[in-house]
């Protein structure tokens, strides 16, 4: 934690395409953790030195060719890192109109998180309405993203965690059944959830550790969609468990992007979805709110695992 400290920078310059945003919440996630470390560096182009994926506030100035938003407009969003501060320049195209009736620390909690899951459960797992979905790590951010956009679509979700109090609570967003994945009967619970064939869909932040557990849960011709590695990267993999079973396993992530596809991502959000979250069908999960003076101990919150979805900055 040695490394976190809040200092004056000088007020970032936007492009014609850009705007500057005024920054009133900011949701924290793994990749923040990892930047910390020293094991996830910011992409080329955003700061080296000021953390952050996610934000909403208020535009506060506008590039010449910025066609979509003016100032004043409530907005939230995505970057590849200098969410963190007062004021960070986002691409018109990967910020989205904060909807009415949403206040900024729930929209700050909404872009990595739901994006993520939309991109893995939808355009890539290709998720269909009566499908049984499991999704590990379900009580994080993105995990509690991911049960509720699966419930919306009429998947049956099977949540997984470790924890008992984060089952009980996936429970209550609508999962059908919520699992340990360290349990002896793991597989089976899983397996009878989905009526003993398989799940069609699962979507995995785990990685490692899960590997096999999904492999055996996938019904023939199902899909593996990794989102995430927090358990570990490297596997010993049967192949031919694989083709056997004819399974599909695709690798996807957010930050590393070209700024074409993270555009048409949002578009595609924003069209089928961003409905839904105005609607109140679906909405962030945030664990708790805290001033940006505390990110010392918002890190060690999520490092401990002790939170149930976002935990969000407050800035002002």
């Amino acid at each position: 934690m040695e490394v976190l400290g809040i200092r004056d920078v000088p007020e970032p310059a936007f492009g014609p395409e850009e705007m500057r945003v005024r920054v009133r919440a900011a949701a924290l996630n793994r990749a923040d953790l990892l930047q910390r470390l020293g094991r996830y560096p910011a992409p080329r182009g955003s700061p080296a030195d000021i953390p952050g994926l996610e934000f909403a506030g208020e535009v506060e100035a506008c590039g010449a060719e910025v066609t979509r938003f003016r100032p004043g407009d409530r907005v939230m969003g995505i970057v590849g890192g200098g969410a963190q501060a007062e004021k960070v320049v986002a691409h018109e195209g990967v910020c989205m109109a904060v909807p009415p009736g949403l206040g900024f620390e729930e929209a700050a909690a909404v872009p990595e998180a739901f994006l993520t899951a939309y991109d893995g459960l939808v355009l890539r797992g290709g998720l269909a309405a009566g499908e049984a979905v499991a999704v590990t790590a379900a009580g994080s951010g993105v995990g509690t993203a991911a049960v509720a956009i699966g419930r919306e679509a009429g998947a049956r979700v099977i949540a997984l965690s470790r924890s008992g109090w984060k089952r009980k609570r996936l429970g209550e967003l609508g999962a059908i059944e919520t699992v340990d994945p360290a349990a002896p009967d793991a597989l089976e619970r899983v397996l009878g959830a989905a009526g003993g064939e398989g799940v069609r869909l699962a979507f995995d932040l785990v990685g490692a550790p899960s590997w096999n557990l999904l492999l055996e849960a996938l019904a023939p011709q199902g899909r593996l969609v990794l989102v995430g590695t927090l358990g570990g990267a490297k596997v010993e993999a049967d192949l031919s468990r694989l083709m056997r079973k004819r399974l599909q396993v695709v690798g996807t992530v957010l930050r590393s992007r070209p700024l074409d596809e993270k555009i048409g991502l949002v578009r595609s959000f924003s069209h089928g979805l961003l409905p839904l979250l105005a609607a109140g069908r679906i909405g962030p999960v945030v664990d708790r709110v805290l001033p940006v003076e505390e990110v010392a101990r918002a890190h060690e919150l999520l490092e401990r695992n002790e939170t149930f979805g976002k935990v969000v900055l407050r800035f002002g």
